[in-house]
């Protein structure tokens, strides 16, 4: 089920503890030659080489050192910083028969991890004279029968062609996202297994005839609402793969199946000449396959389409229309090979050549490593020359230059867009921007359940724009759910406009900022990503979390409740810094929906959980009596306790009237003081009771008390 979005999104300045105290002088800035500490940057750029360098007869040179080459960078000398041989022996395997591998199918395997490729540490040898080859399929751009064919070019590479000198690993790229099936090994055994079971479709990943359909449900490089073009998509993922290779030094061959790639005239360039450039950084080559193969179009068409019509058919141009797409399709396969030292393969049926032809492009090879002298992050082409000292002769094959990385301040709004989604589509967490995230739940009706997400950035991190002269900065949000299928149930992109012109870095940095959003879900477990930007400074933090949104319907012994919210602020919606409504009665139908938001006030999560003894606490829950003829009435305390001890319980509150609705919905509320309480950690328990039905519920979570 598509889940939709529920709630307006808000950005709500949220006084901090000890906000309402007189703000401390900001700190002066010390003069230009006074007595103040002087900070001196720098920053360097290694630029890694691969160099292939033969001789006459096309064999390998060995025995060169670091000292027999000359680099230069747009003309400059470089200084070799580290420099390495890399020997590939060129024997093949022993093949594996189809009986046997027919018998490695059927072994049971484990279910296939979704990993990341590892990246080298300092002194790590593993992929020392090896060839690492890496097997991309665009399960989206490829039909069933195309597939099928890649799929059994993969095999019986790994078969009969594979040399101990290679090392493959296996990537996919469906709903939205690109996945490592396996990293780099030599373990023929688990590749054809792994091979197998995409072919018989038992992996959760397995592509259909729909894999390629845009529903608008997933999330960046699957979503029409952040990628105008399905091309675009494509490309962006290729560029998350060649991302992912250049965590290693070694050289790289993706080898990319697809049915075609089409260019929408100059609207994909932006993004083709990103994947390139990235694929060029990285020290990758990409090796396009047309898992089509050789084809013989009918002039109309085949089976598979309509009858174009109207005089097109008659004249030819529908006949030279198709043509032309097939010519199209495949030039941007030979663009992208070309472009980053690969080659493309069209039109042949035996698409395992292409896997020999990137095997057998690259044999025994030089790295070269060096920091450059041009530390300018400006994006543009630096051209880079290696050739043999005077006296040595040989043909060297390398790559011929790069792009420069370019500062955040320097981004068009294109690259800016495309860090967003690279930014999204990393395995692991970046922690520029510190975020904290809550997520809760409350029951909607007997099917659906709202589960409102909370935001905090701490106002330290805006400082640094402010201090920059900033008079405002924008926050770019980006949220994705998945359920535990790996399938994208729902995601939300806000901006929000942040005013610093009124306040002093010092200020600032005492005044968190909220955001929130929701999302309806049906019962499930899922797993919520959270991205935020300062599109000030660039910097980007990220948070990852799963959460389950529980049955309630199957809850018999106990009162069925809501997630608990624990607050210290109530603010007026008409002092909201900032609404994502895109018009103003939806964003009230949507407010009046969130159970946070009463009578025009809404209650901020804590988030963190951890209070001041100034501060007052809210407490807000919802239970639910839909099997009832009739709700009965509710008791319901809060306690705290410190180790086993009962420090603090409020007075019991009764509660006999429910909400107009099936669930008979009655909401508890508390708010009492925490100035009784000494500073420290407490375990906050909330608990209801039912005198009448005998049933009782109990909620507990740790809390922390700040002087």
């Amino acid at each position: 089920m598509m889940a939709r979005r529920f709630l307006t999104t808000f950005l709500l300045l949220v006084l901090a503890a000890g906000a309402q105290q007189p703000p401390t002088p900001a700190p002066q800035n010390p003069p230009a030659g006074g007595d103040g500490t002087v900070t001196f940057k720098t920053s360097t750029q290694l630029v890694v080489e691969t160099v292939s360098v033969k001789d006459k007869s096309g064999k390998p040179i060995e025995g060169l050192t670091a000292k027999d080459f000359i680099v230069t960078e747009d003309g400059m000398p470089q200084s070799i910083a580290f420099f390495e041989y890399q020997r590939l022996p060129e024997a093949p395997s022993a093949p594996i028969s189809v009986s046997d591998a027919a018998k490695i199918a059927v072994a049971p395997f484990p279910k296939l991890p979704k990993s990341q490729i590892a990246p080298e540490t300092p002194g790590d040898v593993r992929y020392r004279d090896r060839r690492l080859l890496a097997l991309y399929f665009d399960l989206t751009a490829m039909q069933i029968p195309d597939q099928l064919r890649a799929l059994e070019a993969a095999q019986k590479f790994i078969r009969t062609q594979m040399t101990p000198a290679d090392l493959m690993a296996i990537m996919t790229f469906s709903s939205g996202s690109v996945q490592v099936l396996q990293d780099f090994t030599d373990d023929r055994d688990r590749l054809l297994s792994i091979i197998e079971t995409l072919a018989v479709g038992e992996d959760e990943n397995a592509a259909d005839d729909t894999a390629g359909a845009d529903t608008g449900a997933a999330f960046g490089q699957n979503d029409a609402e952040f990628n105008l073009f399905f091309t675009d998509r494509q490309l962006s993922a290729l560029q998350t793969a060649a991302t992912m290779l250049g965590k290693l030094n070694e050289k790289k061959s993706l080898i990319y199946f697809a049915s075609g790639l089409r260019l929408n005239g100059i609207n994909n360039q932006a993004q083709l000449h990103a994947t390139t450039n990235a694929a060029i950084r990285a020290g990758v080559s990409f090796w396009p396959i047309d898992a089509r193969g050789l084809t013989a179009e009918a002039p109309l068409g085949d089976a598979s389409k309509k009858s174009p019509g109207g005089q097109a058919m008659y004249t030819g141009a529908s006949a030279m229309t198709s043509l032309t797409n097939m010519q199209r399709s495949q030039d941007t396969l030979w663009t992208l090979g070309a472009d980053t030292g690969g080659k493309a393969l069209l039109d042949v049926n035996d698409l395992s050549l292409g896997i020999v032809n990137a095997q057998r492009s690259f044999s025994s090879y030089y790295i070269l490593g060096y920091y450059t002298s041009n530390a300018n992050l400006d994006g543009k082409f630096r051209r880079v020359k290696i050739s043999l000292r005077e006296g040595l002769s040989g043909d060297l094959d390398y790559r011929q230059g790069y792009y420069a990385g370019k500062e955040f301040k320097k981004f068009t709004s294109a690259d800016k867009d495309r860090q967003l989604e690279d930014a999204f589509m990393l395995g692991d967490p970046i922690t520029e921007l510190t975020i904290a995230m809550e997520v809760g739940f409350f029951q909607l009706n007997r099917a659906e359940y709202f589960a409102p997400v909370e935001v905090k950035i701490p106002g330290s991190e805006l400082a640094l724009a402010k201090r920059g002269g900033a008079e405002h900065t924008l926050l770019d949000f980006m949220a994705e759910v998945k359920d535990e299928f790996g399938s994208t149930v729902s995601n939300v992109r806000d901006k929000a406009d942040v005013k610093l012109s009124d306040l002093t870095a010092a200020e600032l940095a005492k005044r968190p900022y909220a955001y929130d959003t929701g999302f309806t879900l049906l019962p499930g477990k899922y797993t919520i990503k959270m991205l935020v930007r300062d599109a000030e400074t660039g910097r980007i933090g990220t948070y990852q979390s799963t959460f389950v949104v529980p049955n309630l319907n199957k809850e018999e012994k106990r009162i069925t409740i809501s997630s608990v919210v624990l607050s210290s602020q109530r603010v007026d919606m008409r002092d909201a810094v900032f609404n994502a409504a895109k018009d103003k009665e939806k964003g009230q139908i949507q407010q009046s929906a969130n159970p946070l938001v009463q009578e025009g006030v809404k209650l901020v999560p804590s988030v963190t959980r951890v209070f001041t003894r100034s501060q007052d606490m809210y407490v807000y829950l919802q239970a639910y009596q839909q099997n009832a003829d009739t709700p009965h009435p509710l008791i319901a305390f809060v306690t705290f306790y410190r180790g086993q001890t009962k420090a603090f319980e409020t007075p019991p509150i009764q509660v006999t009237e429910s909400l107009n609705n099936r669930l008979k919905t009655m909401p508890l509320k508390f708010s009492f003081p925490l100035q009784r309480l000494a500073p420290g950690e407490y375990l906050c328990q909330v608990t209801v009771i039912d005198p009448t039905g005998e049933k009782a519920a109990f909620w507990q979570a740790p809390v922390m008390l700040a002087q």
